[in-house]
């Protein structure tokens, strides 16, 4: 039987896939590499990473470089757990 309830609703949209993807096998990764990596727009960015550190999946890092202000992500503990186990169930769903 297959259980959709395991599925986690966070990572619903492609872009909160593809941020999750990126920073599971990176340290640190600023605003505009992943912009540029997953070919969307600021608001995007902004709204699903903001959604993302709300749930605690990732860790916001703000500071300035020179004058230029500069914003990095990185995923937490809790994000790793949850997203393997969103992969892992992705797996089960078609049954691997």
């Amino acid at each position: 039987m297959i259980n959709i309830s395991q599925l986690n609703k966070e990572f619903e949209s492609r872009v909160r896939l593809g941020i999750m993807s990126v920073l599971m096998v990176n340290d640190w990764v600023d605003f505009s590499e992943m912009k540029n990596l997953l070919e969307i727009t600021d608001g995007n960015m902004a709204s699903h990473s903001n959604a993302l550190e709300k749930a605690n999946y990732i860790e916001v890092k703000k500071e300035f470089v020179g004058k230029k202000p500069k914003t990095s992500y990185r995923v937490t503990q809790s994000g790793r757990t949850a997203f393997t186990e969103h992969l892992n169930a992705l797996e089960k769903l078609i049954g691997r």
